[in-house]
């Protein structure tokens, strides 16, 4: 793998869902998320992180230096006897009566960390707690994503589906020959997201974070919503893809001050916005600061 990044990034993501949920609210009846205070909606950087694992899953085949520790029936502590054993650290293990896996010291176990971050781009890139069981410690992650937030209030649609078939006899017995099953299906008819994100280098450092894991990373967010297709989320597909460059480890200017020089404005008037046409994207290309270099990747 290549070297650590020595750059610190800031980045602006602009993605769009049409008739579709992009993250359903399992509090509220998997109804798409928002703001109740002003009906903007919500997608968590949890939901984003997920979409981006699973792309660089794909890609790699979930191989070193790729794998990924947070996934679907991953048992994480597995994991970390799996990093005890590779760095010859296996006298550190018990297991109980049980055959569970735990550490017998207290403290978190250094090579096993690292040996973590190496193997597990997850890891490196977004950082992990992993001090339950078989304790290996916590990794702060460089690589940081705000919540996506609308940049207009969206309208839930609510629909009527219906099943034709049954799951069984006994129910196409007990609905008497009327198999037809009720369901809901909730959906944004458009909605424009904005999310905001942080790339730290002094913290890529620590965790090995990479010039080929950033060029992945950038390829993820651009074409992960081409490869997360389902019948809940719609058309979805990441419309901009605006990165900020520092020239040092630490910075030349606030992200806020950056995240200022773009802004979205809806063009269609009164009409509600139903394509990513109808707002127009602008970057104040003339005040970008010193030491900094925009690069504009969709």
């Amino acid at each position: 793998m290549s070297e650590a990044i020595s750059n610190r990034y800031e980045f602006v993501l602009l993605f769009d869902v049409k008739d579709g949920n992009p993250n359903g609210d399992p509090d509220a009846g998997n109804l798409p998320r928002i703001d109740p205070e002003t009906g903007h909606g919500l997608v968590t950087d949890v939901c984003l992180k997920r979409k981006v694992r699973n792309y660089v899953g794909l890609v790699h085949g979930e191989q070193p230096p790729y794998e990924i520790y947070v996934k679907e029936k991953a048992v994480l502590n597995l994991q970390h006897v799996r990093a005890y054993k590779a760095t010859g650290h296996e006298e550190q293990l018990e297991q109980d009566k049980k055959g569970h896996w735990k550490s017998k010291g207290k403290g978190g176990n250094e090579d096993a960390r690292q040996w973590l971050c190496r193997n597990f781009f997850d890891v490196r890139t977004f950082g992990a707690v992993m001090s339950t069981g078989v304790n290996c410690g916590q990794v702060r992650g460089p690589v940081q994503l705000a919540f996506g937030r609308s940049i207009d209030r969206i309208f839930t649609g609510e629909h009527s589906i219906t099943r034709m078939a049954v799951a069984t006899e006994t129910e196409a017995a007990s609905q008497g020959g009327d198999n037809r099953t009720m369901g809901r299906k909730f959906t944004v008819p458009y909605g424009l997201y904005r999310v905001h994100g942080f790339i730290s280098a002094p913290l890529a450092k620590q965790t090995g974070f990479s010039e080929d894991d950033l060029k992945l990373f950038w390829n993820a967010l651009m074409n992960m919503f081409d490869h997360d297709r389902s019948a809940a989320r719609g058309e979805m597909a990441a419309r901009k893809l605006i990165v900020f460059k520092h020239g040092s480890e630490l910075g030349n200017a606030p992200a806020s001050k950056l995240f200022d020089l773009v802004t979205v404005e809806k063009n269609c008037g009164d009409a509600p916005p139903r394509s990513f046409a109808d707002y127009t994207v602008t970057v104040d290309k003339a005040n970008v600061p010193a030491g900094v270099e925009l690069i504009e990747m969709i």
